[in-house]
C-alpha cells in the first residue's frame, strides 16, 4: 500500500516543480548593471556570496562591463550596495622621475642640483663629487597599470613602473615596482648592402619600494661600465584627482 501511494504522489510532485520554479523566477527582481571601472569577471565571485538559492548573477565575456542580476528585492539591494562600494574610479598617480649622473672625477654639479637636499645627502654617502641631471620627466599612470618612458640625451634608457595604492585615504602608501634598463643599439653587418640594428639591453635598477604620497626618494644607484660614473634614479609620487 505504501509503495502504491508513493507511485501516485511522485508524478504529482514532478508536475508541480516546474510551476513552482516559474513562480519563484517571476517574483525575482531583475536588474541590468553597467559597471564603470571594474570588469564583471573581477567582481563576480564577491557578488556571488550575496545571491540566494533562487537568484543569479550572469555576465558575458563579449560585454565585460555588464552584469545581469536576478534575486529577491532585499538581496538585489545588497548586491547593488556592494557594487557601489567596489566600482569606483582607480587612483591616478603622478610621478616625477629624475635621472642623474654622478662622477668620481668631475666635481662640477648642475646649478639646479646644488641646493637639492637629496644630493646633499648623497655627497655624504657616495664617492661621487659631481652630479649632472641627464633627464627628468613626469609620468601619470592609473593605479595598478604599467607605464614606461624613454630617458636620456640619446634615448638610451627605458624606465618602467607600476603603482599599487594601499592604506586609507588619509595616509595612502604607493607601493611601486620600478625598473631602469639601458638599451644600446649597435649596427651589425649582414651583407655588403644591408645593415640591421641589434639592441643590447641591460637592467641597471630593479626594485619595489613604498612611497608616501608627496615623498621623494632615491630608488637606486648603478655603475656605468664599471667606471668612475654611475646613474642615480630619484622619483617622487603623489595621488592626484
Amino acid at each position: 500500500m505504501l509503495a502504491f501511494a508513493l507511485s501516485i504522489a511522485g508524478p504529482v510532485l514532478a508536475e508541480q516543480t516546474p510551476q513552482d520554479e516559474k513562480a519563484k523566477t517571476k517574483n525575482l527582481r531583475k536588474e541590468i548593471v553597467k559597471l564603470k571601472y571594474v570588469r564583471a569577471q573581477d567582481v563576480y565571485m564577491i557578488l556571488q556570496t550575496y545571491v540566494s538559492r533562487d537568484g543569479y548573477i550572469r555576465f558575458q565575456n563579449e560585454m565585460p562591463y555588464l552584469l545581469t542580476i536576478g534575486d529577491t528585492p532585499e538581496n538585489v539591494d545588497k548586491i547593488l550596495a556592494v557594487i557601489r562600494e567596489i566600482d569606483i574610479k582607480p587612483a591616478d598617480v603622478l610621478f616625477t622621475v629624475q635621472l642623474i649622473l654622478g662622477s668620481e672625477t668631475d666635481a662640477q654639479t648642475d646649478a639646479e642640483l646644488q641646493s637639492d637636499p637629496i644630493i646633499k645627502e648623497l655627497r655624504k654617502l657616495l664617492r661621487y663629487k659631481g652630479y649632472t641631471l641627464l633627464d627628468s620627466t613626469l609620468v601619470r599612470v592609473i593605479n595598478r597599470e604599467r607605464a614606461s618612458v624613454v630617458l636620456g640625451p640619446k634615448a638610451e634608457f627605458e624606465f618602467a613602473l607600476q603603482p599599487d595604492v594601499a592604506g586609507d585615504a588619509k595616509a595612502p602608501v604607493i607601493k611601486t615596482e620600478v625598473r631602469l634598463r639601458q638599451v644600446i643599439r649597435a649596427a651589425i653587418q649582414e651583407s655588403a648592402t644591408m645593415k640591421a640594428a641589434q639592441a643590447i639591453v641591460t637592467t641597471l635598477i630593479e626594485s619595489t619600494l613604498n612611497i608616501k604620497s608627496g615623498d621623494r626618494t632615491v630608488v637606486g644607484v648603478s655603475k656605468l661600465d664599471g667606471g668612475d660614473k654611475g646613474l642615480i634614479l630619484i622619483i617622487s609620487g603623489k595621488i592626484v584627482d
